[in-house]
């Protein structure tokens, strides 16, 4: 149980990607199931997560925390494990691990969570919650047909009771008038627009002089409102992830916006209709997790067997039903079928990209990878370079992030494997890119970085390299990979080939690849990795190496 002292829609942020929990679920239900969730249980699952492939980070400060903040979260408050009295795994967590249709049961769990509820417990000076927030947010989403992420962060997050559904409403249309007739520095508006907002959300707070945050000592008005505002700004992006996770919506990343997927809208439509709006179960936790539990609950358009039969006649018409056809085989015939088309869209991308037909396309979006002016930079970069190294050369180049149905970018790589695996026939190349800079940069990438690639060379059994992006190098990274250069490291299958390059670098050499006047092919690749190796041997310092490395990638083919 969790008291909750918000003022606005109080939602999960971690995982930060939905996706990652399922593994960790998997290993809690593997491991500790029956077992009290204690301290020594907490850090028990710490030690065993952090041996994990898809682990990524420390968790060694403390780590019964880092347990808790990974299980307590997401995994409890919707429902996939229940921790008390003794660790389980419920229905819903265990559909989510076997189910192909991973989308659906994160819809039905996302539709059912509610403030409040037996799990979080409004305190006295919290906002008066009666919502089911991530429904209400579906609903908003499909009334306008578009909310900017701004939208969602100053007026969606103060939907705390759905019937207030109508004022956030008049709210944001009286913002888009407010921002259509506004001349001047657009980025001075939405902060005045979002502290006028944030005054008013927190009137009662500022007029006792509670101000002070938990983030440090500065008790001042200004020091307040810029924490909430930095609070908003976590929420509704967790809101965004966890929306896109069911696979209903799109992002435009340029226009910072989310929309429904106009082939979902009657599936949207349906759970919007037959949802009940009312919180449910608040003062009695046995019923809440058996209803919250339940992955059959709430009924969704895929449940009606009529409307399902009608929905795959409309997408999939030359696809001929038996009528002895159970609901759960007519229910994978659809799953099939989005499948094959997803295949068949990537197979068109893929085409269309070894053409050098989206190269301007490509560079652009590195442009603004690297200006920050889109809205999920690790999303865009792992996408983005996987159209790159596609377009680079001829091997068989393989992205590990998350395809929606339509194959746009959803989600991030799940963790247990590498970004992008490229299979060259003789050899392999793994490909880890990531926006973090500084010190976290080899905290978070360092260790499975590595890890990666001795389960890509296992797996293959072939000689295994790996490219290391990032929009700068730190320091810490350019250490570790050169070391493991030089070393052999029986967990690792030997020494390590791990080259490390700043974007802008990599960035020259597909430039290079587009304006050569012949197609790269794969041995030039791994010349480029051979030499990595030859100068590991010939230089004397970590440094060294790096310039050197870097030089050879800014005249690759030369």
């Amino acid at each position: 149980m969790a008291r909750i002292n918000s003022k606005i829609i109080f939602v999960t942020t971690s995982p930060r990607t939905p996706a990652k929990m399922i593994p960790e679920i998997e290993l809690l239900n593997a491991n500790f199931s029956g077992q009290r969730w204690n301290n020594e249980s907490q850090i028990a699952f710490m030690e065993l997560l952090k041996h994990e492939n898809f682990f990524n980070g420390e968790g060694a400060n403390d780590p019964a925390f880092s347990a808790r903040d990974r299980i307590n979260r997401a995994p409890q408050s919707l429902g996939f494990v229940v921790l008390s009295p003794r660790i389980q795994v419920t229905l819903a967590g265990e559909e989510l691990i076997k189910t192909r249709r991973k989308e659906e049961i994160f819809l039905r769990q996302l539709l059912k969570f509610q403030l409040p509820s037996p799990y979080h417990i409004p305190t006295a000076n919290s906002a008066d919650f009666w919502v089911k927030p991530y429904l209400e947010l579906f609903r908003l989403i499909k009334h306008f047909g578009s909310l900017k992420f701004e939208e969602l962060r100053i007026f969606g997050l103060q939907l705390v009771d759905y019937r207030q559904f109508d004022n956030i409403v008049t709210k944001i249309n009286k913002f888009r008038i407010a921002k259509t007739q506004f001349v001047g520095n657009y980025r001075k508006f939405i902060s005045d627009y979002l502290e006028r907002e944030l005054k008013e959300i927190y009137q009662d707070d500022i007029a006792a002089g509670n101000t002070r945050t938990r983030e440090n000592n500065d008790a001042t008005v200004v020091n307040f409102l810029r924490t909430k505002a930095r609070n908003m700004r976590d929420y509704a992006d967790a809101c965004v992830r966890y929306l896109r996770a069911t696979g209903l919506v799109n992002i435009s990343h340029i226009g910072k916006s989310i929309s429904i997927i106009p082939e979902k809208n009657q599936e949207v439509d349906y759970f919007l209709e037959n949802t009940d709006r009312e919180p449910c179960f608040i003062d009695n936790r046995e019923l809440y997790l058996a209803y919250l539990g339940n992955p059959d609950i709430p009924t969704l358009l895929t449940d009606d067997r009529v409307l399902l039969e009608q929905k795959i006649k409309s997408e999939f018409p030359q696809l001929q039903i038996a009528e002895a056809t159970t609901l759960e085989e007519l229910k994978n015939i659809f799953t099939d079928e989005l499948e094959n088309r997803k295949a068949q869209i990537l197979i068109e991308q893929i085409r269309a990209i070894k053409d050098y037909r989206l190269f301007d396309d490509i560079n652009t979006t590195f442009e603004q990878i690297l200006d920050n002016s889109l809205y999920d930079n690790p999303l865009m970069l792992e996408w983005n370079t996987w159209r790159a190294m596609t377009m680079l050369d001829g091997g068989n180049i393989k992205a590990n992030l998350m395809f929606d149905d339509f194959g746009n970018p959803m989600s991030t790589a799940q963790g247990n494997i590498a970004d992008i695996t490229c299979d060259y026939g003789d050899f392999g190349l793994t490909v880890e890119v990531t926006m973090q800079g500084g010190q976290r940069q080899y905290e978070m990438e360092g260790e499975p970085v590595s890890r990666h690639l001795a389960k890509f060379k296992r797996e293959t059994d072939k000689p295994g390299y790996c490219l290391f992006i990032a929009p700068t190098i730190n320091p810490a990274c350019i250490a570790h990979f050169y070391t493991l250069h030089k070393t052999n490291i029986q967990f690792y299958g030997g020494t390590s080939t791990i080259v490390p390059l700043p974007l802008s670098v990599f960035i020259k050499m597909v430039k290079d690849s587009y304006n050569a006047n012949y197609v790269p092919e794969a041995r030039h690749i791994q010349r480029f990795f051979e030499r990595s190796n030859e100068l590991v041997n010939s230089t004397d310092s970590e440094l060294d190496w790096y310039n050197g490395i870097t030089q050879e990638a800014l005249n690759w083919l030369s």
